[in-house]
């Protein structure tokens, strides 16, 4: 009886230390990303999602409640030794080492901690079977959100569709938003402008929210209030799940009325930005995806921004961080992770400025980190970067607003979405009963009554 009891306890041993083996050996996560480290154990198993250190709330610096904020990098890559570590960067950033003199990446310890609620989570599990795209691929049909719709994507759409549909609660909004355009070459002179922006995500709020075809994708309204050139100008537009008829209105202060902006997506020049930045370049990469073919081409192991906490520092003036030539390396974090890589090509009955497009995929929750953009030669062009953190007020999934875009033919810069030099963060909302999260303040309408002085 004692051998045989021995023996039970040895199986129940051996049936938990397998069940654990298994867990920390190669499980999937909820998005389908490898649950287990390399195996050099350079890019640790998944630890689950982040949570704060005890004291933070909405309006103090995060970077002062995440544990790892006393971490130093591991090692910094710089024009001297790129050549040792160009299988895990990106043709684009082993451009900017070429080009841009000082250009310096600080690589700290990999952490993978960006997850989601548990809700969250069922959504996900109710996708694995249901959420489909449209024959053409180019829209999605139905899906529960928020939640990722394809787990384990199969195809460059299914990628691009999780990345376009990530959560980030019903809205956000700044009260004071900074886009920046680097000087011309031999300048000074930047193109510095604040606004006022909130995002509305109607399939974002707390549940479990069917799909449906009339549903918009989410809403956007940005009021300019600086420089004299732009202040009073305002925008609000709407972007659509199962069309491309990308909603744009316009108000122009001088004519005192909202125009409709028809053609106002895709690769049309945003105004007043010199032709620097276009509809769908925010986030590395916004709006309608129907002009390209999208392949899924492979995953590997590359150094990409992650944990980015400096870039969200509202304390720090735009001089402190936005250097004529690129984004003060003291202000970026990489850490080395495993993405997917995803490649755009442009149709061949299409026109776009860019003839493909490529970007890295976050294997643990699909946000685009780097990307790269060819001009119609098929040069490389733009190098592309987004700065992502957890969002704390969403239950720790992450997310990216400040990202960077560097022409590489130019040597200028864009960098948008930033609230550094704004004296305020940005905020989440997991649910608003704020006027500004409903489809009627996206109007052409509202947008007239609220912008007339």
């Amino acid at each position: 009886m004692k051998r045989l009891a021995r023996a039970g306890v040895l199986a129940a041993l051996t049936a938990i230390a397998a069940g654990v083996l298994a867990q920390s050996s190669g499980s999937p996560t909820a998005t389908g990303a490898e649950g287990a480290a390399s195996a050099d154990g350079a890019i640790p198993a998944f630890a689950g999602r982040d949570a704060p250190q005890a004291g933070w709330s909405y309006g103090k610096f995060r970077g002062d409640y995440w544990k790892y904020k006393n971490e130093k990098p591991l090692f910094s890559i710089d024009a001297s030794n790129v050549d040792k570590y160009t299988d895990k960067l990106s043709p684009g950033q082993i451009a900017l080492f070429k080009q841009v003199k000082g250009y310096r990446m600080d690589v700290y310890p990999t952490h993978r901690d960006c997850g989601y609620p548990d809700w969250v989570q069922e959504n996900i599990k109710k996708n694995a079977e249901g959420a489909k795209l449209d024959p053409t691929g180019d829209h999605l049909q139905s899906a529960v959100l928020p939640g990722l719709p394809f787990p384990g994507a199969k195809s460059g759409q299914q990628a691009i569709w999780n990345y376009l549909t990530r959560y980030r609660g019903v809205g956000a909004e700044w009260d004071k938003v900074y886009t920046m355009v680097s000087p011309r070459p031999g300048s000074t002179d930047w193109i510095s402008v604040t606004s006022r922006q909130t995002l509305y995500f109607p399939w974002g709020a707390k549940g479990a929210n069917t799909l449906g075809a009339k549903d918009p994708l989410f809403s956007i309204y940005y009021g300019y209030d600086s420089p004299a050139a732009m202040a009073g100008q305002a925008v609000v537009q709407t972007f659509h799940f199962a069309d491309n008829q990308a909603e744009a209105y316009y108000y122009f202060p001088g004519q005192r009325r909202v125009r409709r902006m028809p053609s106002y997506n895709y690769d049309a020049p945003q105004i007043g930005f010199e032709n620097q930045y276009t509809v769908d370049e925010p986030w590395l990469f916004n709006g309608d995806i129907d002009r390209f073919d999208w392949k899924l081409v492979g995953k590997k192991e590359l150094y990409v921004p992650y944990n980015d906490f400096a870039m969200y520092d509202f304390r720090k003036s735009t001089s402190d961080v936005f250097k004529n030539d690129q984004v003060d390396p003291s202000a970026r974090r990489y850490e080395l992770h495993r993405v997917y890589v995803l490649e755009a090509a442009l149709k061949s009955n299409m026109r776009h400025v860019s003839q493909k497009k490529v970007l890295y995929l976050d294997e643990d929750t699909y946000l685009a980190l780097v990307g790269e953009d060819y001009d119609a030669q098929g040069k490389l062009w733009k190098t592309k970067e987004g700065y992502p953190i957890p969002i704390w007020e969403l239950g720790g999934t992450c997310d990216i607003e400040p990202f960077a875009q560097y022409n590489l033919l130019n040597g200028r810069y864009v960098d948008d979405q930033t609230v550094i030099g704004a004296g305020k963060d940005v905020h989440y909302f997991e649910s608003s009963s704020d006027p500004r999260f409903s489809a009627n303040y996206y109007s052409s309408e509202n947008l007239r009554s609220i912008s007339e002085r």
